[in-house]
This record gives structure tokens, C-alpha cells and sequence, in this order.
């Protein structure tokens, strides 16, 4: 609260407006959050998915091409306001929506279709009409946590995959000494090999792969046996708990971004209550009014003046001296 008063003849200044591009950024922020919007967004892309359905059936691609290219641009046009819309609702701070992989998804696959490359390759353009509908892992939250997941799985996928291809050199080697002269047609060579043992990790054809080597040696069952017990059961185990820790994983990363909406604020802090004053209390106040009262008289009354001691000659001279038996006797 101001309590100069302005001086006379200035005008009042006008109330400070909020930026423009604040404004833009809640109007925006507010219709991309809505409900009807994202439900709207969504029936948008479940209809450029029948759309490019129906284009594989060539008698209706003939007999509606025009209304199927139309329905097309259409969808483009709501895709790239849609986008505008989620631009705009970080107008105030740009930064924030390159941050989210979901916006820049969204941005990837609507501006490329705008490329002239892109458009002259009907190929590479119905692919990017395919990836629009990976967008609807953007409204569908347990579809969102899975591919979340499948990407956070990625670094341990690798790894399986490199003792998978180790696994399967060195038994594809074992296997070309033992069997290939005996079974050239599955273990003739490497590439061969590797393609048996490949299938034999889905257990496709195990009987029919432990008959054929019992004819050639009896320890072709410890081959087989060790075989499917490492590729099969040991490292597909541990393939699913990648992929089951990456999906706890994805889990919390959805929770904290998203907490649910249905979750209580938390209680306002209530203050203490203030204890009544006791007598103590009270008691202390009126002597902290009393001292302060002292202290505002005795800086209002005069200085007293300043006096010296009497000497000793003075207090002598008021000293009465005693009468003696002598004196008292005379007449």
C-alpha cells in the first residue's frame, strides 16, 4: 500500500498488462489440456488409420480417391493446428516443449509431410502416415509405460543380444565339426548352423534335431540338452527380467509425471494453538510496562546536581565537644 499521495496534475498510471505472450500460452495451455480435445485428437488419428486401411483395397482406392486424398488433407490441416495449439501453450518458454520426446515425435511426423522429397515418395509418405499412429500412446497411459518401457529396455536388449549372437557362434562352431559332415543340410556350414540353432531356441523341431543326432553320437544329447537349457529357458529369463525391471521403471516415471488426478491435495498446515497467558506471563508483562514507564520518567525529569562530601575540618567543627568532671565543678 502506497502512502505517498501523487503529486497533483500526474495522471494515475494504468494497471501493468500481463504479456501478450503469457496470455497465449494459459488460453492455449488450457484447450490442449482439455478432455474434448485430446478425445478429439484421438478419433482424428483412428480415422488416419481407416484411412490408410482403406487405401489397400484397390477398388475403393480407384472409386473414392478423390474423397480418400481430401480426407487426407483434412487430417494434415487438424494435425498441424493441433500442433500450432501445443506450441503455443509455451509461448512464454519455448524450451519446454522441445523437452518433452512426445512434442518433438509430433512435430517430426506432421512437418515432414510438408517436405516436398516426402511428398513425391508415396512410399516414405504412407510410412509417415503409419508412424501417426504411434501417437496414440500419447492419450493411452499403459500404452505409453509399455513403449517407455521396450525404450528403457533397450541398453539390456543389447547386451542379450550380444551373448545370444557369442552363444550361438560357439555352438554353431561345435556343431559344424561333430555334424557336418553327417548332416551337411542343417550344419553344412556356419551360416547354416546358426540358422538351426536359431530355431531350436523356440524349441521348433527339437525331437526330430536330438533323433537325427543320436544316429551320429550318443553325446549329441549333452549338446543339445546344454544347448536349450542356456539359450531356452537361461537367457530368455533373463530377457523378461529386463524387460519387467524396465517396466517397473517406466511405471514411476509415469507416476511422478503424472500424479492422478485424483489425489487429495495435501491438509493445510494448521498453526498452534496460542496458550493463554498464566500469572507468570501476565506478571512479566506489567513489569516490562512498569520498567519501560521508568525509563520514559527518568529521561523527562532534570539531572540532579552534583554535591562534594564535607571535609574533615567542617565535620570536626560540628562535632560538640563533651564537658569534663574539672569544668562541671566550678561555680
Amino acid at each position: 500500500m502506497n502512502d505517498h499521495p501523487a503529486p497533483r496534475g500526474a495522471t494515475p498510471r494504468p494497471p501493468r498488462s500481463r504479456p501478450l505472450r503469457r496470455v497465449l500460452a494459459e488460453r492455449a495451455h488450457a484447450l490442449s489440456e482439455a478432455r474434448w480435445f485430446a478425445l478429439s485428437v484421438f478419433a482424428l488419428i483412428i480415422v488416419n488409420a481407416v484411412l490408410l486401411g482403406a487405401e489397400t483395397y484397390s477398388g475403393l482406392a480407384e472409386d473414392w480417391h478423390r474423397w480418400l486424398r481430401l480426407a487426407e488433407h483434412l487430417c494434415l490441416a487438424a494435425f498441424t493446428a493441433e500442433i500450432a495449439v501445443r506450441a503455443c501453450a509455451h509461448a512464454d518458454r519455448p524450451r519446454d516443449f522441445f523437452r518433452d520426446p512426445w512434442n518433438v515425435f509430433d512435430l517430426a511426423v506432421v512437418a515432414c509431410a510438408f517436405l516436398p522429397v516426402v511428398r513425391e515418395n508415396t512410399t516414405v509418405l504412407r510410412l509417415l502416415r503409419l508412424a501417426r499412429v504411434l501417437r496414440t500412446a500419447r492419450f493411452l497411459p499403459q500404452l505409453r509405460i509399455v513403449i517407455v518401457a521396450v525404450a528403457r529396455s533397450l541398453p539390456g536388449t543389447v547386451s542379450f543380444l550380444l551373448v545370444g549372437a557369442l552363444l550361438l557362434y560357439v555352438y554353431a562352431m561345435v556343431g559344424w565339426v561333430f555334424f557336418g559332415e553327417a548332416n551337411p543340410g542343417q550344419y553344412g556350414s556356419l551360416g547354416r548352423a546358426v540358422l538351426t540353432l536359431f530355431l531350436l531356441m523356440t524349441l521348433d523341431g527339437l525331437g526330430d534335431a536330438v533323433h537325427a543326432g543320436l544316429e551320429i553320437s550318443r553325446w549329441s544329447i549333452v549338446y543339445y540338452a546344454s544347448y536349450v537349457l542356456i539359450a531356452s529357458f537361461v537367457l530368455v529369463n533373463v530377457l523378461i527380467g529386463v524387460v519387467i525391471s524396465s517396466l517397473d521403471e517406466a511405471r514411476e516415471l509415469e507416476r511422478e509425471q503424472s500424479p492422478a488426478p485424483d489425489a487429495l491435495p495435501p491438509p493445510a498446515r494448521v498453526p498452534a494453538p496460542v496458550p493463554a497467558p498464566g500469572p507468570d506471563v501476565d506478571l512479566r508483562i506489567r513489569i516490562a510496562i512498569a520498567r519501560k514507564a521508568l525509563d520514559d520518567l527518568e529521561a523527562v525529569l532534570p539531572p540532579l546536581p552534583t554535591t562534594h562530601p564535607p571535609g574533615p575540618a567542617a565535620t570536626a567543627a560540628r562535632t560538640p565537644v563533651p564537658a569534663t568532671t574539672s569544668d562541671t565543678a566550678r561555680p
